[in-house]
């Protein structure tokens, strides 16, 4: 079920303790030359999707809000077509949900983010702390989740390459330009450590890393079935 679909009567009518809001959350920004701007959005919207069919199964349903995707995307700044946003702006926008929700009895939101900038990472775990609700937030990029997901993405040379190139071609295929692309094995995650703030500081000029070339629909299904049972775990482990 998606949120903006539906009419107010049909929200009204939903059971607040077995119905939980999903927020997919991604961005809009540079992913190389193959991938659309709204790559993060995608992945985050399948991993709701995913979780959506997974649910029933703990008694639960997924309800998926509109996406947000106005968030910090200060690495792919320099690349054209990115919107980068303040921290600030993340923090507001969840509290002002947080509320919403909260005064229409609500009491869990779960949240599926597939977009890992440092400072966005950052604002949305201060702004989920503060909000008056159960909050499901699983963090891909932490211990066991990360362990779950493709070597690639573990290497932390990801952005728009195997990974995330695997996913929009198992959703959208038709949004991937040529991906026959040169690998670029630079991890990002070490690229912050060292303190590197733009995709071009951390040897992704062309705005990605890892190995788009070897990606497939299969290996995407696949991932997409892992983040959704990721979520739906949060989820139930939140709401017992």
């Amino acid at each position: 079920m998606h949120w903006k679909l539906l009419t107010y009567l049909e929200i009204q009518a939903l059971d607040r303790a077995t119905t939980v809001p999903i927020l997919p959350v991604g961005a809009i920004e540079a992913h190389g030359p193959h991938l659309p701007l709204c790559t993060d959005d995608i992945i985050s919207e399948a991993m709701a999707e995913s979780a959506c069919r997974q649910l029933p199964e703990y008694g639960l349903r997924g309800i998926i809000l509109p996406t947000w995707s106005f968030n910090p995307a200060g690495f792919a700044r320099e690349h054209s077509g990115t919107l980068h946003f303040s921290a600030a702006t993340t923090r507001a926008m969840f509290q002002d949900l947080g509320d919403n929700l909260q005064a229409q009895g609500w009491r869990t939101l779960a949240v599926a983010n597939s977009h890992f900038d440092p400072t966005h990472l950052e604002s949305l775990k201060q702004a989920l702390q503060n909000l008056p609700l159960q909050i499901a937030f699983p963090d891909l990029t932490r211990g066991q989740n990360a362990r779950r997901l493709t070597a690639e993405f573990q290497s932390g040379a990801c952005h728009a390459g195997q990974y995330e190139t695997s996913i929009v071609l198992a959703r959208q295929p038709q949004l991937v330009k040529d991906h026959q692309l040169p690998q670029v094995p630079h991890s990002l995650v070490e690229a912050m450590r060292q303190g590197k703030s733009t995709f071009a500081e951390a040897g992704g000029p062309r705005a990605y890393f890892g190995t788009p070339a070897q990606a497939s629909p299969e290996e995407g299904r696949l991932t997409v079935e892992e983040l959704g049972r990721i979520l739906v775990e949060a989820i139930f482990s939140t709401t017992r």
